[in-house]
């Protein structure tokens, strides 16, 4: 499978390019390399909170509650109890 490439100029500040050769450098790759990667975990990031912002608009509460109120399982570990004097609501 062959990859389309794409080419643009690319304006930063001096200082962020000093950055940017220092890491790269560090990491053993060009400042190409870091930026291809860098830009892909931004967007592998925004995509996950995309993905996850519409499974929660899905939500439902009933059987979310339902789930939580069987009987059965282990108790919540420390730190994982439900208070339930908090509303579960979808957000908006």
């Amino acid at each position: 499978m062959t990859t389309r490439i794409s080419t643009f100029p690319l304006r930063l500040p001096v200082s962020l390019k000093t950055a940017l050769e220092s890491i790269a450098d560090r990491d053993g790759t060009s400042i190409n390399q870091f930026l291809v990667v860098a830009a892909a975990e931004k967007i592998a990031v925004m995509q996950t909170e995309e993905f996850f912002l519409s499974r929660r608009n899905r939500v439902d509460l009933d059987a979310f509650r339902r789930i939580l109120d069987r009987q059965g399982g282990e108790a919540p570990r420390a730190g994982d109890e439900w208070d339930r004097s908090e509303t579960l609501a979808p957000a908006s």
